[in-house]
């Protein structure tokens, strides 16, 4: 399920089809305005469930969102639709946090800090908000247009210096950082670059997808022994 943005969206955004090796349908949800899903508007959680089943009808196995913040309606989607949802990439972080030492934490980067609140890390399934260190690019003078929405165009070498910049300053300020976690579906075009800069676990929107799929479309294995 999509929000309303207008800017490019390159490959490796949830947005984009290219991105994945696997059939995708997507859907719009109506007045999706990047200002009501980071706040947690709960005028558009009736839009937001008829958008999945509408999705439903069209024979999909799961549905996944494109925006972290859609984590603010996880709890109700999930209640009111018959195939498996999961609205945020930040529902991984609980995993995450498995696998790593004790002590150590998740860096979160994330396109609206201030809107990374307790109460959207509380319905994403986060019990300890403390074993996340989150730093945001909404500040920044090209991924703001991103947050905004409001240019129609950024520079795609200035986001991924943006990106790899802030990685690696967080983990420099906290070295306690045992991997990467991305919030936005506009930042897993750039994983890669992160990943190569802070060598780390790098996860995001498509690590949770591509999990998410290989759950619902299973395939036989063949192979000698």
């Amino acid at each position: 399920m999509l929000i309303d943005v207008w800017y490019p969206l390159l490959p490796g955004n949830v947005v984009n089809a290219s991105t994945y090796s696997y059939p995708v349908r997507h859907k719009l949800i109506p007045g999706s305005v990047q200002t009501r899903i980071h706040s947690g508007d709960p005028t558009i959680l009736e839009d937001i469930i008829a958008a999945g089943k509408e999705l439903e009808r069209e024979g999909v196995r799961a549905i996944v969102g494109a925006c972290g913040y859609l984590g603010h309606f996880q709890p109700q989607v999930a209640a009111a639709l018959d195939v498996p949802v999961y609205l945020s990439s930040l529902l991984q972080v609980s995993l995450i946090k498995m696998g790593l030492k004790p002590g150590q934490k998740i860096g979160i980067l994330c396109a609206d800090a201030p809107a990374l609140t307790p109460d959207l890390m509380k319905k994403a399934g986060i019990l300890s908000p403390d074993d996340c260190i989150v730093a945001g690019l909404g500040d920044k003078p090209e991924f703001s247009g991103i947050l905004h929405s409001n240019r129609g165009y950024f520079s795609n070498e200035a986001v991924r210096q943006e990106m790899i910049t802030t990685a690696t300053e967080l983990v420099a300020a906290h070295p306690e950082i045992g991997a990467i976690l991305l919030e936005c579906s506009d930042m897993p075009p750039y994983s890669a670059d992160v990943q190569r800069a802070v060598n780390l676990p790098v996860f995001d929107f498509i690590t949770m997808i591509n999990w998410v799929h290989q759950a619902v479309a299973q395939r036989a294995y063949e192979g000698f022994i």
